[in-house]
């Protein structure tokens, strides 16, 4: 695990793809302002400069934020509810829901299917998805035995080519689904994007506590750490 020094750049770890033009205001208004090229998604580079020497961003696949801060190669990041519950770090807090990234966890399956299915009546399914733990607890909890298949992208091609009659994965319009012949019969979970702290920096650095409540500031929250959120 990294063990930065304290006088070492604090190093905030920020997801590529739809979540970066949301996250952008959001850093302004915590007082970070990234190099030009950070909100360019043509740059094909992975680490970027502040008008703070003292901070510094790295843009990554969403999945990796989580990894990047539990063993302290970052300190901050910013990562959806989707990856935490998936994931379950004991290394990370996540001291703040930054209110943006809204999109929802679901099942889904041909509109063929859906027309005569009723998921009440499951007892086992075979689905498609990158997020195999949190789909076996969500179908657990249901008393549904579930046959995960691990995909990384294009999970809208597994019932089409017979690698599972179903999916689960994030749903925001709609509109890849409906495009792929899918509809949603089940949501799993809603998620937003959290920022999340190396719990061992959170203790350790002054600079990351202070971050974390210029965060807090930038979405409302202007009240200190309470007892219940506090780093444990």
């Amino acid at each position: 695990m990294a063990t930065p020094t304290p006088t070492s750049p604090l190093v905030i770890a920020v997801p590529k793809g739809r979540i970066l033009a949301e996250a952008l205001p959001l850093l302004a208004r915590a007082g970070i302002h990234p190099e030009a090229a950070f909100g360019d998604e043509n740059s094909r580079a992975l680490r970027f400069a502040t008008d703070d020497p003292g901070v510094a961003l790295i843009r990554v696949r969403a999945f990796d934020v989580a990894t990047f801060v539990a063993h302290g190669a970052a300190q901050i990041g910013i990562v959806g509810s989707d990856v935490l519950a998936e994931f379950a770090y004991s290394e990370l807090y996540a001291p703040v829901d930054l209110g943006i990234g809204h999109c929802r966890l679901s099942v889904a399956e041909p509109a063929a299917l859906a027309s005569r299915d009723d998921p009440r009546g499951w007892s086992h399914v075979r689905v498609a998805t990158k997020y195999p733990h949190v789909t076996a607890a969500h179908f657990a909890r249901r008393g549904v035995q579930a046959e995960c298949v691990k995909l990384n992208g294009a999970m809208e091609l597994a019932p089409t080519l017979g690698l599972a009659p179903r999916i689960v994965d994030l749903v925001s319009s709609g509109r890849t689904l409906r495009e792929n012949g899918l509809v949603e019969v089940e949501e799993i979970m809603q998620v937003t994007s959290r920022l999340v702290v190396n719990r061992a920096a959170m203790k350790t650095r002054a600079d990351v506590a202070a971050l974390v409540e210029a965060f807090r500031r930038a979405v409302g929250h202007h009240s200190p750490l309470s007892a219940r959120e506090g780093v444990k």
